[in-house]
């Protein structure tokens, strides 16, 4: 089980906190390896580029190291896979989505005294660099580019509508705890489409522990229990989500799928 309380995810770099979050979904992940190869990754950084005092420059070496030289990229082929979404994995595969992507970006910017923060902006997250006395500077962790408000202002448009407005808060540093809650969703989800219904249980326990009585993740619960066959306990999450929500349209599409559940020969495993 995840074990950290708040106070202690936050004082774990994010790529820490997400490791921690691998394993505990995946006991398969190997969480030693990555340390000993953040660690050379890191000394090899500082070799590269300790000659350089400016903290721009020093950016710009890292954006091209991290894409370039060491061949990070986002995976355009395998978006929604599952590989993108671990540590290990996206340090063997070379390949990530911009949340596991950033994590891995704003950790050597840190080990870099470099001013990197990840934010949690409604499309992806977005690595955010702060210069003294200058407006923040946005990096797409998918592709290692440079990115302007407008383009984030873009991208909301495309995710909310032609009427939202990009307010600061979108754009502000995020704790790790948001992240970590997101990159589980994120998890769950690409299980569910890989129909690996075991790990997706998994997830959504491990988001039950965060938020006990949370009905719509309860309600993801029923559905994983009865894709493993568990309709009776499927029924009991789903009649939870229908006591908790009777107003969401999915109450009275889940009142059909219940009478249908408890019609059938209950299931023991």
């Amino acid at each position: 089980m995840f074990e950290f309380n708040d106070q202690e995810l936050e004082s774990l770099p994010l790529v820490e906190a997400a490791l921690a979050l691998n394993a505990a979904i995946a006991p398969s992940t190997q969480a030693i390896w990555v340390k000993h190869q953040l660690e050379q990754m890191t000394a090899d950084l500082k070799d590269a580029l300790a000659a350089e005092p400016n903290d721009a420059l020093r950016l710009e070496g890292l954006l091209r190291i991290f894409y370039k030289e060491w061949g990070f990229q986002g995976d355009n082929n395998q978006h929604f896979s599952s590989d993108n979404t671990f540590i290990d994995k996206v340090l063997e595969r070379r390949q990530g989505i911009p949340v596991s992507l950033g994590a891995l970006l704003v950790y050597f910017g840190r080990m870099l005294d470099l001013p990197l923060s990840a934010v949690a902006f409604p499309t992806q997250l977005v690595v955010r660099a702060d210069w003294p006395g200058q407006k923040p500077v946005f990096v797409d962790p998918f592709n290692g580019e440079f990115i302007t408000e407008r383009v984030l202002r873009g991208w909301l448009v495309g995710h909310k509508g032609p009427t939202v407005q990009l307010m600061d808060e979108d754009m502000e540093q995020s704790d790790n705890a948001t992240i970590i809650g997101r990159w589980l969703a994120v998890i769950k989800s690409a299980y569910l489409r890989e129909e690996d219904y075991a790990g997706a249980l998994r997830c959504s326990e491990l988001a039950l522990w965060f938020s006990p009585d949370d009905p719509y993740e309860i309600r993801d619960r029923g559905y994983i229990f009865q894709q493993l066959d568990c309709d009776w306990v499927a029924v009991n999450d789903y009649e939870y989500f229908i006591e908790q929500c009777p107003d969401d349209p999915a109450a009275e599409l889940l009142k059909i799928q219940v009478k249908v559940l408890t019609a059938q020969e209950p299931t023991f495993h």
